[in-house]
């Protein structure tokens, strides 16, 4: 696998931490090129990578603001010359609530970064990669895009929305060389989901043990299917939504 992505170019949004960190790094293992983006400083992780031997760099952007987004974008594709690959993984939780008392600032706030912060890079990545005649994109949604839980309308809305994008934006690049997928990760071990833990115990504790696996994911886990749709090993697969949840939609 290292071969095919040799000095091939990646970027990652949400790169600071959690799942984007673990993409990061899973990509520079390989040999690509790595921008790490996040609204958060990531020169520290970059640097890490960089120490070690890999290679990357460091991006702020806000996912959510589409001239930060281009400008991000068109930085990555003039310092590289080009664009490879992308995990568009950038989003935040909102806070568990009826979706009677939701605020609009909470509901527009949890769709500018899920989905609006999907839709901006995609559309910015794919204007590099039409030009290239090919790349491939994974877009990140969750469990929660396809399912339902209880005071979580607000998440489920955008997760359930980068699965319609991802699907329409797969059909219409599939012929242009560019491959378009999506994963959705179960409960993965990431800050956001250490946060719930403390903040919403009983709660997780209840999702947990409805987990045939019985144990929280690794971000690692998540990273590797990443890699593997980003591979050669998965040049046929085209719009689909991957879940990486330990058993629970499979029940």
């Amino acid at each position: 696998m290292k071969e095919e992505f040799k000095d091939k170019v990646a970027v990652v949004t949400g790169a600071s931490m959690g799942m984007g960190l673990a993409a990061a790094k899973a990509f520079a293992e390989v040999g690509a090129h790595v921008a790490l983006v996040d609204i958060m400083d990531a020169n520290a992780q970059a640097e890490e990578l960089t120490k070690a031997g890999y290679k990357a760099v460091a991006f702020v952007c806000d996912v959510a603001d589409e001239k930060q987004v281009k400008a991000t974008v068109e930085k990555i594709a003039g310092q590289f010359g080009r664009l490879d690959f992308a995990f568009n993984n950038a989003g935040i939780q909102a806070p568990p609530q009826e979706l009677a008392d939701v605020s609009n600032e909470i509901y527009d706030r949890t769709m500018d970064v899920n989905l609006k912060g999907i839709w901006n890079f995609m559309k910015y990545e794919l204007q590099q990669m039409r030009k290239q005649g090919n790349g491939v994109i994974v877009n990140n949604s969750s469990l929660g895009g396809l399912v339902g839980v209880p005071g979580r309308a607000a998440y489920h809305a955008s997760k359930h929305g980068i699965l319609g994008m991802t699907k329409s934006a797969a059909l219409e690049y599939a012929s242009q060389g560019i491959r378009i997928n999506a994963v959705c990760p179960g409960i993965i071990l990431t800050p956001m989901v250490e946060s719930m833990l403390v903040n919403e115990a009983e709660a997780m504790d209840v999702l947990i043990q409805q987990l045939p696996i019985k144990r929280l994911g690794k971000a690692e886990e998540i990273a590797d299917v990443v890699l593997w749709l980003c591979s050669k090993a998965s040049t046929y697969v085209i719009g689909q939504a991957i879940s990486v949840d330990g058993g629970y939609t499979a029940q």
